[in-house]
């Protein structure tokens, strides 16, 4: 049996490295963030071959005295914390006072740095362990740091590097999140000598836009919400913008960029109601809040956090984001929130100046719908009732618009004036920017199921008695499910009762929905009770239920409408909410502008 011995340090810190530098990403993160926490202004970062060859990272912060600069590579040495309430409370990037350690365990180092105080810079170097003495270097107020060579003493450890491509893509991924994060210092990156991003000192609206583009920025809603010691600010992204991978994604909690999985689902949930399928939204969100609320201790790599009320916080971001997913708002630089003590003054800036791009196409976009109530607009005596369950007015007395937009006879809504119906699938509208083009039972859907949403949380879901039941073969355990759950039916809006041991009947429905084909409603939602339980359904599963019902209640394709009923369906989908994308998260609208139209028909060239 071997005798226990203590490891070399040089083994430690390259058992360490294979934690904290997984790849050349992973090193030029610990650097970036070493640059940040020194109050840097302007940091530049230089790759060759993905950074595999080399990183380069360049700050003007306070930098290192030359009596500092041996214990900056040792290991557990830190400037950040000296005790463990500091480590409670960490308000800095880095804390463990490993990270350039274990990067010189794996490569050779090169540190320079000098304070303004001091009349020159000094440089230290280091390989295999093995630390030179100081010396004098030409560099101005900041630091400088080398990292040649990755892996180049474990080659086992380098053959698991990709490509350079590959890990140029995952270093460039590190730079926006850094970037991102705070939007008051400028940063240029560059690979094998050309420069592929330079960023300048911006406001946080329009760094997100020079990293994400106009397209984000132009179909995301505001998010500004604080309630106690949380503060949720950024922006969130239509479901217009949502993407087939999370490639968009990025949370930051006080100024950290993290990974969670409360925080994921949170969003998740916010997002459930108009996201389709497997879809995945798109945010650049900050979260401020008391720096012992979160432990970032949790991994080397600090890309994971534990929060002491999870619960709460969960609660709090998910209503932050349904909450303004549901009120959509345009995007402007006075209504974007400020970033706290990281806001700066946008002088500086140097993108986000260009035209702004479509979000779908060259000629076609879908924007928020400001909500405003109806306008009045009369609707048909026998289409409105079952459309929205309302009053039914006299169709003489409809006030049907006749001026055109732009002719100052009448307001235009959002969604403009109906001009006709496409093979009785899309009404066509038009509005003072141009034309609209509208899916009539994706509209109704979303319609529908934010009514009957609102109604059963109101307890005010009212139930229309059916004139002649419907009556409808079906199987034991449709039958004993009816009876069993026959309380969960009727607060869904149903009342549905045995005739038979293979017989049951239909004899109320919920009033928005009477129209709808009763015999599938019905069958649907016994198997969903069937599937899941009576509990579930009202609860965990509602609005999946709710969703289908308001599918078999929408007007259906090739339902022919008149102008006065088209319009009606308009001046609901202006007042309700999410009324951009139907249950099932895809478009219901699009509009293309008159500016576009032009181009099409290449109209003054």
């Amino acid at each position: 049996m071997n005798a226990i011995k203590p490891l070399p340090d040089l083994l430690i810190s390259q058992i360490a490295a294979g934690e904290v530098v997984e790849r050349p990403a992973a090193a030029l993160k610990e650097m970036l963030e070493n640059s940040v926490d020194a109050g840097s202004t302007e940091v530049t970062v230089q790759l060759f071959q993905g950074g595999i060859k080399l990183i380069r990272v360049a700050d003007n912060g306070t930098g290192i005295s030359k009596e500092d600069l041996p214990l900056a590579l040792a290991r557990h040495a830190t400037s950040k914390i000296d005790s463990l309430e500091d480590l409670q409370k960490v308000a800095s990037l880095g804390f463990r006072g490993e990270a350039l350690a274990s990067i010189a365990a794996v490569s050779r180092l090169a540190l320079a740095s000098r304070r303004a105080e001091e009349k020159h810079a000094w440089r230290i170097e280091t390989e295999g362990g093995r630390l030179s003495t100081p010396e004098p270097a030409a560099l101005s107020r900041g630091t400088t740091v080398e990292m040649h060579d990755l892996y180049f003493n474990t080659p086992a450890r380098r053959k698991f590097l990709k490509t350079e491509v590959t890990e140029l893509s995952h270093c460039e991924e590190v730079f926006k999140r850094i970037a991102l994060s705070r939007p008051d210092i400028a940063f240029s990156l560059q690979h094998n000598g050309v420069v592929r991003n330079h960023l300048r000192a911006a406001d946080a609206r329009l760094r997100i836009e020079a990293i994400l583009g106009n397209e984000f920025s132009e179909t995301s809603v505001v998010i500004e919400e604080q309630a106690a010691d949380l503060r949720l600010w950024g922006l969130a992204a239509s479901p217009a913008y949502s993407r087939s991978s999370r490639d968009a994604q990025y949370f930051f909690v006080n100024g950290r960029f993290v990974r969670d999985k409360l925080i994921a689902h949170a969003l998740r949930e916010a997002y459930r109601d108009i996201l389709h399928l497997d879809r995945h939204p798109a945010f650049v969100l900050f979260l401020e809040m008391n720096a012992e609320g979160v432990d970032v201790n949790v991994h080397p790599t600090k890309i994971e956090v534990r929060f002491r009320d999870p619960r709460a916080l969960h609660q709090f971001i998910f209503h932050a984001i349904d909450k303004a997913l549901a009120s959509p708002q345009p995007l402007s630089a006075a209504s974007f929130p400020a970033g706290g003590r990281r806001q700066e003054s946008s002088d500086h800036s140097e993108t986000g100046a260009g035209a702004p791009t479509a979000a779908f196409s060259a000629y076609s976009r879908q924007n928020t719908i400001p909500l405003a109530p109806p306008l009045g607009i009369a609707q048909s005596q026998a289409f409105y009732p079952a459309l929205f369950g309302a009053d039914s007015r006299n169709p003489e007395s409809a006030e049907t618009p006749t001026a055109l937009p732009g002719t100052g006879k009448c307001d235009v809504p959002p969604l403009g004036f109906v001009l006709g119906q496409l093979l009785g699938i899309y009404i066509l509208s038009q509005n003072e920017r141009g034309l609209l083009i509208v899916d009539m039972h994706a509209a109704h859907e979303r319609i529908l199921y934010e009514k009957l949403k609102s109604a059963l949380d109101n307890h005010t879901l009212s139930m229309q008695p059916l004139l002649i039941p419907a009556i409808f073969h079906s199987d034991s355990l449709d039958v004993a499910a009816a009876e069993e759950n026959s309380a969960t039916l009727r607060e869904l809006g149903f009342e549905i009762s045995a005739l038979s041991p293979t017989m049951l009947v239909v004899r109320s429905v919920p009033a928005t929905l009477k129209d709808a084909d009763v015999v599938k409603l019905a069958r649907d939602l016994l198997t969903e009770i069937r599937e899941f339980g009576a509990s579930r359904v009202l609860t965990s599963k509602r609005n999946e239920i709710l969703s289908t019902m308001a599918c078999h209640g929408a007007v259906r394709a090739n339902r022919i409408l008149t102008v006065t009923e088209m319009n009606a369906l308009l001046r609901e989908m202006e007042a309700t909410e999410r009324a951009g994308q139907c249950n099932h998260g895809r478009p219901t609208w699009f509009e293309i502008s008159l500016a576009d139209l032009d181009k099409m028909f290449m109209r003054g060239r």
